[in-house]
This record gives C-alpha cells, structure tokens and sequence, in this order.
C-alpha cells in the first residue's frame, strides 16, 4: 500500500464471517450501476484525500478486524429521503488481515496505515476456520 494514506475502520453488523460479507456483497452488485461493493454513511471523511491515496476500509467481525477492501472512490448519493450521504466504492476483492482485537463503536473511525494489520498470505486466508480470538492469539505471538 501507498505510503501517506489513511484507512477506515467499521464494524461489519450483521455478519459474523468474512464469507458473510463476501456473499452480501456479491447478491448487492448484480443491482449496482457498476457492480462495485460501496458502503454508505452520513458522513464524508474529512481525510478523502488521504483516503484515496491507497487507503482500504477495514471491516471489524465479532469484536475482531479480519478483512480489508481497497478504498476506489467516493460517490456523493442521495437517499429516498432527500439526505445527501457518501457511498465509500471498494474494490470487490475481500483482502483477509491478521486477527486484530477492536472494541465496540458507532460509524467508522480513522485507521492509521501503520497501525493497520498485516494482510494475510493467500495461503493462510482460506475460510475462518479458526476462532477469531485464537488467530488474534496467533498474530500476536507470531504464528499465524
């Protein structure tokens, strides 16, 4: 990844597997105009620049980070209630990381890029077969 560029962090409600939000979005992008995955908030970072300087939205399951999606763009939508809201386009890719621990919170939060965990080697980033805990336990001792 690019030096000088943020991340974001999000919990990933209403999924408790990487394979979860895999699905999800793969039923969502067949109805999308350019069949990319995006995530939509009220919010607008005011990082975009450093967003978009190779920076990836980094999804929390279960109290853990485990996925990350490169960050291609963001689009300004408008609901059907008139809000004007961000759509945050990722790359259709899900990049599995290393187990990191991350508590509870609303919206998204701002992701340092070194303090951002490592991507998995593909090798080792097949299906969760691991408890979340015991690969951050992994992780942490060097393992995994």
């Amino acid at each position: 990844m690019a030096r000088g560029h943020v991340n974001l962090v999000k919990l990933c409600v209403g999924a408790e597997r990487v394979e979860d939000l895999i699905d999800w979005q793969a039923e969502r992008r067949a109805a999308l105009p350019d069949g990319l995955p995006r995530h939509v908030t009220r919010m607008w970072p005011k990082r975009a620049a450093e967003l978009l300087d190779g920076g990836s939205l980094y999804w929390v399951f279960k109290g853990q980070i485990l996925a990350r999606q490169s960050v291609l763009r963001l689009d300004e939508v408008t609901g059907e209630d008139g809000i004007t809201r961000c759509a945050i386009v990722l790359d259709p890719e899900v990049i599995r990381t290393e187990a990191v621990p991350r508590r509870p919170f609303q919206g998204w939060r701002y992701l340092e890029a070194d303090a951002a965990p490592r991507d998995l080697p593909a090798a080792s980033a097949r299906e969760d077969d691991l408890p979340p805990q015991l690969m951050a336990a992994l992780a942490e001792i060097g393992v995994r």
